[in-house]
């Protein structure tokens, strides 16, 4: 009986120990599956940074070139404007300039929106593939 008895316990202890070591591992493994996470994360945000930057710099640069352009031709619209010899020439030519400075600032508008449209879209992809990362994770750990 005692026999019987200690191995009982013997095969407890064992299946106890078995136990307690696979729920360290999984335990160990969910730490470090939650620090690679963290660190792709920091990595998704970098990158994400970079792109924005990138995309501030070339619509900089857009913005300022066309403030030089439109500096440029309302100088020689107002040098236009200054050679006209009536009154009714004037408004017509004036017409026409504020609707091509028009037409102008609408196409650099629409271009700067494209422009806003794809930085965003690019920006976000690195946090799209953690958030499907995230749920990946997530899904197997249930598991």
């Amino acid at each position: 009986m005692t026999k019987a008895a200690t191995k009982q316990v013997e095969e407890f202890t064992a299946e106890t120990k078995k136990a307690m070591e696979e729920g360290v591992e999984k335990m160990s493994k969910g730490f470090e599956d939650a620090s690679a996470f963290g660190q792709d994360n920091v990595e998704a945000m970098v990158a994400s940074s970079k792109v924005i930057a990138k995309a501030a710099e070339e619509m900089n640069a857009e913005i300022m070139a066309f403030s030089k352009k439109s500096y440029e031709d309302s100088m020689a619209a107002a040098k236009e404007l200054g050679s006209v010899k009536s009154v009714s020439d004037y408004f017509e030519m004036q017409t026409s300039l504020a609707k091509t400075a028009f037409e102008g600032f609408v196409a650099e508008a629409t271009k700067l929106n494209e422009m806003y449209a794809a930085a965003a879209k690019d920006a976000f992809a690195p946090f799209n593939a953690r958030f499907t990362a995230a749920a990946d994770m997530v899904k197997a750990h249930r598991a």
